[in-house]
C-alpha cells in the first residue's frame, strides 16, 4: 500500500524536534554538556565594534553566533553553505537556537563575526572551557602525552624563485605591486616533507592529558618547524611525566625536563652501528601504549571533523580555526567522558 501525504499539524514541528533530540546527533550531545552562556561575556566584548547604529539591524546574539562558527567548523563548511545549512537543517536550527520563524544569518554576517573573534578571544574560550571542566571534577592525571599533526591548506604554485623569497621571511617584490594577488597568497604557510609524503600548510602542536585525552595546551607552526622546537612551550613544571614518540627525544631536550622536574618517557630511538637493544625496545613498546592515546585527538578530529583541511590564508586566520578545532575537540570528549560514566 502506498502511504499517502498528510497535511501538515500544529504540533509536527515541536514532534519532528524532540525525534532529532531522541537521534542524539553530534550537535544536540554538544547541547547537553556545553555551558555556552559562560562565553558571553568574552564574545560580548569582542564583538562590540560590530553593533549597529540608530536605525540599524539589530545584530544576531553572540551566543547563538559562536554555535554557528561550532556548527561550521565541526561540519567544515564554508560560509555560504553554513548559512544554506541553518535555513536547511532543522538540526542546525536545533542546535544555533532559531526556528523556521528565525531569520538565518547570512555568510556576510558569518564572516563578520569571525573575523571579530581575535586570537585572545578564542584563546579565552579555550581556557574557561578548560575552568569548567576542572570545576566538574575532570582531573588532569599526572601524565602528559605531546604530538603534532598537519594542518593542510590549498597548495599554492609558486615559481622557485618566489619560494626561496618567501622561506626568507620576505614578500616578493611583484606581489606587493599587486594587491589583488597577495591577499591570495599565503607567506606564513611552509612545505615539508615527512617520509615519502609531502606537505604545505601548518601544525598543531597539543599537549594532551593522558588520562582523559583532553587538550592542555597547543602551540601553531608552518609546517617546516620540526615536532621537537614546540616541547618546551608545550609543558611546564608539574606535569609529572611527558610521553612523546623519538621524533622528539635528544639530550637537550631531556636536559630541559629534567631542569623542569619531569619525567621523560619519550621513546628512543636506535643510531646507524647503535641500534636499539631488547631492554630498549621493551621500554618504547610500554611507552607507546600511553603515548598512542593521542591519536584519539586527531582521530577525532580526522573521522568526525573533516581533518585538518583548512581554506584559509594567513597564520592569524589558521591559528584561529586551530583553536577552534581543540576547543571543539574537547567538548565533545568531555561530552563522551559524560556518556560513558553515566552509562
Amino acid at each position: 500500500m502506498i502511504k499517502t501525504m498528510q497535511m501538515p499539524g500544529l504540533f509536527d514541528y515541536e514532534n519532528r524536534m524532540e525525534e532529532l533530540k531522541a537521534k542524539a546527533l553530534p550537535l544536540e550531545r554538544l547541547n547537553r554538556v556545553v555551558p555556552w552562556e559562560r562565553f558571553r561575556q568574552r564574545l560580548e566584548a569582542a564583538v562590540e565594534k560590530l553593533s549597529q547604529g540608530p536605525g540599524g539591524r539589530p545584530r544576531f546574539d553572540v551566543v547563538k553566533m559562536f554555535k554557528v562558527l561550532v556548527a561550521q567548523r565541526f561540519y567544515g563548511l564554508s560560509d555560504e553553505q553554513t548559512e544554506i545549512w541553518i535555513m536547511d537543517r532543522l538540526s542546525f536550527q536545533k542546535f544555533v537556537g532559531l526556528t523556521l520563524a528565525d531569520k538565518a544569518p547570512d555568510a556576510n554576517t558569518i564572516w563578520d563575526f569571525r573575523e571579530a573573534m581575535g586570537q585572545e578571544t578564542l584563546d579565552g574560550c579555550f581556557a574557561d572551557f578548560w575552568e569548567y571542566l576542572k570545576e566538574q571534577g575532570i582531573e588532569a592525571k599526572a601524565g602528559k602525552v605531546v604530538d603534532a599533526s598537519f594542518v593542510e591548506i590549498p597548495r599554492q604554485r609558486n615559481g622557485r624563485e618566489e619560494n626561496a623569497t618567501i622561506k626568507e621571511g620576505k614578500t616578493p617584490e611583484a606581489w606587493e605591486n599587486n594587491p589583488h594577488k597577495l591577499r591570495q597568497k599565503d607567506v606564513d604557510a611552509r612545505w615539508t616533507k615527512k617520509g615519502q609524503e609531502v606537505h604545505y600548510g601548518y601544525k598543531d602542536h597539543v599537549k594532551v592529558d593522558a588520562g582523559t585525552k583532553l587538550i592542555e595546551s597547543y602551540e601553531v607552526t608552518d609546517a617546516a618547524v620540526h615536532d621537537s622546537q614546540m616541547l618546551e612551550t608545550l609543558v611546564s613544571e608539574g606535569d609529572g611525566s611527558v610521553h612523546a614518540d623519538s621524533a622528539y627525544r635528544s639530550e637537550e631536550i631531556e636536559t630541559k625536563l629534567a631542569e623542569k622536574k619531569i619525567e621523560s618517557q619519550i621513546c628512543e630511538k636506535g643510531y646507524r652501528n647503535r641500534p636499539l637493544t631488547e631492554e630498549q625496545k621493551t621500554s618504547n613498546r610500554e611507552k607507546s601504549k600511553i603515548r598512542s592515546r593521542i591519536e584519539h585527538v586527531f582521530g577525532y578530529v580526522t573521522n568526525s571533523m573533516g581533518n585538518f583541511y583548512l581554506e584559509y590564508i594567513g597564520k592569524v586566520r589558521v591559528t584561529k580555526a586551530v583553536t577552534l578545532i581543540n576547543l571543539i575537540y574537547n567538548m565533545a570528549r568531555y561530552e563522551q567522558i559524560e556518556r560513558l560514566s553515566s552509562a
